[in-house]
């Protein structure tokens, strides 16, 4: 067990034991990392680390008290409306993240549903497989049932699949604008079709995509309607700490008008420390984050966003012309923005992302189907050569025939075995002494990915990565 040491440390001990812990983290300024952080450059940087500073000890719990910190909220909130097309009734909040805006907008509309739906059973939010996770956490959170549609073959959903699954208990639609993992925006001006004729709430995932698509437009790349400019559209989530580049965590919740909003909030008038309020999930709203998200906005400005927009979406279409000359690879779908995911059908994709690892890239692994994901930041202009360079060299060792695949072959088809011969409840204690065991931050997950893949839909998988989670949590 750890304790707090009777003495404490210098400012020196301290941050040169902190300075080494961070050696094995993330080196995101390098442009060599796919996910995570969004990096502008050094300026925007530091601006928003002041700004963040300045307000560091702010409190947003109590808006009187902080009355700075509600007038940047609430110019955060009028910016992202109008950014995304709203109009002067348009409101919302700000929150730590996209997964609590997501949370947000499925407990409104499990409110909205108790007063202007006949509901017969539990609530039920309608979204595409593509849709983030967040959407069944807030489920699992709010007792609301998810009804999963499949998509289609460009990983776009179907809109009359959605108009198939509503029933007397619908509250919700949810359509991306991109879906994160294959980038590709879904029919959202169908989709609001269909929640008008239903009357229905519906809204867009626009978390990763609010703060580049609408500058991507004014650029005139090909980017169909998917904010407040579609009727039907009622609520929309949009991350500031991705590409509005912004500190974490910063995200705005939006809705079309204040009644909408208003299910948001929570409210306990008979505690005896007075009347409790609060608009989002949390409590205690640092102050440093909403300064800024609001710096981050009002210093880049409109032209500096375009200029970033265009840094990213040049890079995205010079990476993926080049992956096209690559034979061995294939985009999957077409993708509307600056996110994308590779796979392949001649070799095992997962291998190709353990030899780009080895050469110091971080890209992440997904599934159904097995690809590697691709979300492009302006960090990545200067090393976009050396990344293409690198990736012919990896795919060309991923297609060797080594050792280490054929380990990890024998251990996939061991599986298949145990899962065949073995009594469910030692096969369950099995793949939970695996995740026991299994690497933490190694340099090749191709074989755990494989092996998940294997047991995937079997009842196993949630036990085994709980019990992955539990160790990386422990060291």
């Amino acid at each position: 067990m750890k304790k707090i040491p009777s003495n404490g440390l210098s400012e020196a001990e301290l941050f040169s034991e902190m300075e080494a812990m961070k050696k094995d983290d993330l080196k995101w300024q390098t442009g060599r990392n796919f996910a995570y952080v969004y990096y502008p450059g050094e300026e925007i940087l530091n601006v928003v680390k002041k700004a963040y500073q300045m307000h560091f000890s702010g409190n947003a719990l109590n808006p009187s008290a902080f009355p700075s910190l509600r007038n940047m909220e609430n110019e955060v909130v009028s910016m992202s409306a109008n950014l995304l097309n709203g109009d002067e009734e348009v409101v919302g909040s700000l929150t730590t993240g996209g997964t609590e805006s997501i949370l947000m907008a499925v407990k409104t509309a499990r409110e909205w549903g108790k007063k202007n739906r006949n509901l017969t059973g539990l609530p039920e939010v309608i979204i595409p497989a593509t849709a983030h996770p967040a959407f069944h956490k807030a489920a699992h959170y709010f007792n609301v049932k998810v009804v999963l549609v499949e998509v289609e073959n460009d990983f776009r959903v179907d809109p009359q699949n959605i108009k198939n699954a509503i029933t007397e208990n619908t509250v919700l639609l949810v359509g991306s604008a991109p879906s994160y993992p294959q980038g590709v925006i879904d029919p959202i001006e169908e989709i609001g079709k269909i929640a008008l004729e239903q009357n229905l709430l519906f809204h867009v995932d626009a978390c990763i995509g609010g703060f580049i698509l609408p500058f991507l437009q004014q650029l005139n790349y090909n980017i169909p309607a998917f904010d407040f400019s579609v009727k039907g559209v009622t609520s929309i989530s949009a991350d500031i700490h991705k590409y509005g580049y912004a500190a974490k965590g910063a995200s705005v919740i939006l809705y079309k008008n204040s009644t909408l909003r208003k299910f948001q909030f929570y409210t306990y008038t008979k505690w005896t420390g007075g009347i409790y309020a609060s608009p989002t999930m949390t409590g205690t709203r640092p102050g440093g984050a909403i300064a800024a998200a609001y710096a981050a906005l009002k210093f880049i400005g409109n032209d500096g966003y375009l200029k970033l927009a265009k840094s990213c979406m040049e890079t995205t279409l010079k990476i993926q012309n080049e992956i096209r000359q690559i034979p061995e690879l294939n985009i999957l779908s077409s993708p509307d923005a600056t996110l994308f995911a590779i796979t392949s059908d001649d070799f095992d994709i997962y291998e190709l992302g353990d030899e780009m690892g080895i050469l110091g890239w971080q890209i992440d692994r997904q599934q159904m189907p097995a690809s590697l994901h691709f979300s492009i930041n302006p960090a990545h202009e200067a090393v976009a050569d050396e990344l293409l360079q690198d990736l012919h060299n990896a795919v060309a060792k991923a297609k060797k025939i080594s050792a280490n695949k054929v380990g990890k072959n024998i251990q996939l088809q061991a599986i298949k075995t145990m899962q065949k011969v073995l009594p469910k409840s030692l096969f369950e204690k099995l793949t939970q002494l695996a995740a026991k065991h299994s690497e933490v931050g190694g340099k090749r997950s191709a074989a755990m990915y494989g092996m998940i893949g294997e047991i995937q839909g079997k009842g196993d998988l949630d036990e085994m990565i709980k019990e992955f989670l539990d160790k990386m949590m422990k060291e």
